[in-house]
This record gives structure tokens, C-alpha cells and sequence, in this order.
């Protein structure tokens, strides 16, 4: 058995935005996956081309797809009645992505597709993810944190343009957080 030890960049934005309004926003600028079909594809496809084609019929105006939605604040509210906390976790990319950086790197296919939690608090809502290119820096593989940079600018840009242009980013390893 091998540990390895990472440093991990979180990136979170700030909103002012409503909590609603934000994940419908990020919704919108992603693409769809139907998971049950490129699953099928995938075992089934003769070619890349035809599985490429799967992927590229939704990619949404910046090329990541939404995979799953995960309602986290649902289970809390179950436990304790309120109407708080708001928390969705969304797993969102791409598998082209993901197959430049696991040539490179196999590992990447651990941390893609990647979360995004958006969470409400009373400073207002928070979008955060972890940067792939810091998840991919410690295996040495220029190549792969290249691709993990390219799509890590898309998600900052997803985050802070299409989602809350009136944001503050804050890289939370900065401020304590």
C-alpha cells in the first residue's frame, strides 16, 4: 500500500445571488449527460466516434455536462424540519476531459468528473470545488495538469462569469477558510 499526500486548492465564489437562482444558473450554462445511454455506448460503440458523438450532443455553452445532482440540504432538513441548510453538490464535466488526463495520469479518473458545492450561508451563497491541476500536480505529469489547468480555468469561469458576475472569488487557503 502507497499514501500519497496532497495539497489541494479550493476555489470558492461568492454570491449574492439567491439560492435557487445560482443553481439554476449553473444548470443552465451546463450541458446534459444521459448517463444511461453513454453507458450503454460505451460498451457497446465500435468506434470512439460513435461514443464521441454520444458526448457531444449536449455539451452545453461551456463544454462541461452536468452528471448528477446531489441534494445535501434535503437530508439535513429531514433531520431537523427546518427549511435550512440549502446544499447541492453537482458533478459536472466532460469524459473527453477526463480521457486526456487518465492517458497521462489513471489516477485522474478518481477526481473527474469534479463537485461543485454550492451551499447557502448567511454571507450568501457559496460555490466551491477543488482545482484539478492542484489534484493532479503530485504525480509530475506535465501533460495532465495541463489539461487539469484548461479545465480548471472553465470552471472558474462557469463559477464566476455565467453563474455570479457580481461575485468575489476568494481562494479559501488565503483567509483561513
Amino acid at each position: 500500500m502507497s499514501i500519497k499526500r496532497f495539497e489541494i486548492e479550493r476555489v470558492s465564489v461568492t454570491s449574492s445571488m439567491p439560492f435557487e437562482a445560482v443553481v439554476a444558473a449553473l444548470k443552465d450554462a451546463l450541458g446534459q449527460l444521459d448517463l444511461v445511454e453513454f453507458a450503454k455506448v460505451s460498451k457497446q460503440a465500435g468506434t470512439f466516434t460513435e461514443l464521441k458523438e454520444v458526448i457531444d450532443r449536449n455539451p452545453g455553452k461551456t463544454g462541461l455536462m452536468l452528471f448528477l445532482e446531489l441534494d445535501h440540504g434535503a437530508v439535513l432538513r429531514k433531520e431537523t424540519g427546518l427549511t435550512t441548510p440549502k446544499i447541492v453538490r453537482l458533478v459536472i464535466g466532460n469524459p473527453l476531459v477526463m480521457k486526456e488526463m487518465a492517458k497521462h495520469v489513471p489516477e485522474a479518473g478518481s477526481y473527474a468528473p469534479v463537485t461543485v458545492l454550492i451551499d447557502e450561508r448567511d454571507d450568501g451563497v457559496h460555490l466551491s470545488y477543488d482545482r484539478m491541476a492542484s489534484l493532479l500536480a503530485p504525480y509530475g505529469n506535465m501533460d495532465a495538469v495541463a489539461v487539469a489547468r484548461d479545465l480548471d480555468s472553465k470552471i472558474e469561469n462557469l463559477l464566476l462569469l455565467d453563474v455570479c458576475a457580481r461575485s468575489e472569488m476568494d481562494q479559501m487557503g488565503n483567509d483561513g477558510g
